[in-house]
C-alpha cells in the first residue's frame, strides 16, 4: 500500500507540474494548446539522452526545459499573431510530429524499442540515519508549506466579496470551502505520513517522490509570484481582451510568446519526471490522450487558478485509482468495457461540471468573464 501511494504521489506531482504549464498558457493567457504533450516529449527525451551520455542530471533537465521552450518559440512565432484556432490546430500537429519523429528516428531515440537504462536521480543514494532525518525534515517543510498555502488560499476566498450595485456579498459557499479545506488537509497529512514511512525505508521511488514534490512546490510558488505581478496582470488582460493592453502600449505578441515558452519549459521539466518514474521512455508514452487528461485536470479544478489546477490533478488521480481497483470487483464490465466506461465517466463529470460550475471548482466566474 505504501508503494502504491508513493506511485500516486509521484504521478500527481509531475502531472501537477505539467498542468501548471498548461494553466499558464490557457488559464492566464488564453492560448489554446491542444498539443501540450509535445513539450513533455521533448523534455523527457532530451533529459534521458543527454544523461545517458554523461551529462549531469540537473543540467540535462535544464537543457530539456530550454529545448522545450525553444519549441514553444518556434510554434509561437508562426501562430500567435493569428486567431486562437490556428494555434490549437498547429499544436495538435506538432505533438504528433514530435511523437512520430521519436518513433521513426531510431538513430536518435531508439524508435519503438525506447530508451532504457539511463541514469536516475538519487538511485544510488543511501541516506543513513542523518540523511533520513534530513529527508524527513525536508518533507515536513514541504507539508508545512502546503498547509500554509491551503490556509491562505481558503482564507482569501472566505473573505472575498463581490460588489453588486454598491453592496458587498460574502461567498455563500463557505460550507464547501470548509469541506475543501478538510479534504485538502487530510490529503496533505496522508501524503506526509506515507512519505515518512517510505523515506524511513528508503528506495529510489521514495527519493523521486520527495524530489518531484520539492520541484512542484518551487514551480507553484514561482508561478504564484509571477501571475500576481504586473507581468501576470498583463497576461490576464490579454486573455480577456488583447486590444486593451495593446492600446496601453503593451507588446501583446511578446507577452504571449513569453507565456507560451515558459509553459513549454515547465512541461519539459514534467517530462523528465515522467521518464524517471517509468524508468524507460517509449513513443507510445506520449499519446494525445495525455494532453486530454491534463486539460481535464485544468478545467476540473478551475482555469486561471494554480490551486484549482492542483486540486483538479488530485481529483483526477483519486478517480483513476478508485475506478481502477474497485470497479473490476463489481464484475459489471470486462477489461475492454471497463476502460471505455472510465473514459465515458470522465466526460460525464466534465459535462455536469460545465453546467454546475463552468469556471471549475476553484475558478472565478467573474474573472473569466463566463457570466458576461
Amino acid at each position: 500500500m505504501v508503494g502504491y501511494l508513493v506511485f500516486l504521489t509521484i504521478s500527481a506531482g509531475f502531472f501537477g507540474i505539467f498542468a501548471l504549464g498548461l494553466n499558464l498558457q490557457w488559464g492566464f493567457t488564453g492560448l489554446i494548446n491542444f498539443g501540450h504533450v509535445a513539450f513533455m516529449t521533448v523534455g523527457a527525451y532530451t533529459t534521458v539522452l543527454l544523461s545517458s551520455q554523461g551529462v549531469p542530471l540537473f543540467l540535462a533537465v535544464i537543457i530539456g526545459a530550454a529545448i522545450a521552450s525553444l519549441l514553444g518559440l518556434l510554434i509561437g512565432i508562426s501562430t500567435l499573431r493569428l486567431r486562437e484556432d490556428y494555434l490549437a490546430i498547429v499544436t495538435i500537429g506538432v505533438s504528433e510530429l514530435i511523437r512520430l519523429i521519436a518513433l521513426n528516428e531510431e538513430w536518435l531515440t531508439k524508435g519503438a524499442f525506447g530508451v532504457q537504462r539511463f541514469p536516475l536521480p538519487l538511485a544510488r543514494f543511501e541516506p543513513g540515519l542523518i540523511g533520513t532525518i534530513f529527508l524527513v525534515g525536508l518533507l515536513t517543510a514541504l507539508a508545512i508549506f502546503a498547509v500554509w498555502q491551503l490556509y491562505f488560499g481558503l482564507r482569501s476566498q472566505w473573505r472575498e466579496g463581490t460588489k453588486i450595485q454598491g453592496k458587498s456579498y460574502q461567498p455563500t459557499n463557505r460550507i464547501s470551502l470548509l469541506i475543501y479545506g478538510a479534504i485538502g488537509f487530510a490529503l496533505i497529512l496522508t501524503v506526509y505520513i506515507n512519505g515518512c514511512i517510505a523515506l524511513s525505508d528508503y528506495n529510489y521511488k521514495a527519493g523521486l517522490m520527495l524530489l518531484v514534490l520539492l520541484t512542484l512546490a518551487l514551480i507553484y510558488w514561482g508561478l504564484e509570484l509571477l501571475v500576481k505581478s504586473p507581468w501576470g496582470r498583463v497576461l490576464k488582460a490579454i486573455r480577456e481582451d488583447e486590444e486593451i493592453p495593446r492600446a496601453l502600449g503593451k507588446n501583446v505578441f511578446w507577452y504571449k510568446l513569453q507565456s507560451f515558452m515558459l509553459g513549454g519549459a515547465i512541461a519539459g521539466i514534467a517530462g523528465a519526471f515522467y521518464a524517471w518514474q517509468l524508468t524507460n521512455v517509449y513513443p507510445s508514452n506520449f499519446q494525445p490522450l495525455v494532453t486530454f487528461n491534463v486539460w481535464t485536470m485544468v478545467v476540473l479544478g478551475g482555469a486561471g487558478s494554480n490551486p484549482g489546477t492542483l486540486l483538479g490533478v488530485i481529483i483526477f488521480w483519486a478517480y483513476d485509482a478508485l475506478t481502477r481497483f474497485y470497479l473490476p470487483q463489481l464484475g459489471w464490465f470486462d477489461n475492454a468495457q471497463l476502460g471505455a466506461f472510465r473514459i465515458m465517466m470522465i466526460g460525464l463529470i466534465l459535462m455536469i461540471l460545465m453546467i454546475w460550475r463552468p469556471q471549475g471548482i476553484l475558478g472565478k466566474k467573474e474573472e473569466l468573464t463566463l457570466g458576461k
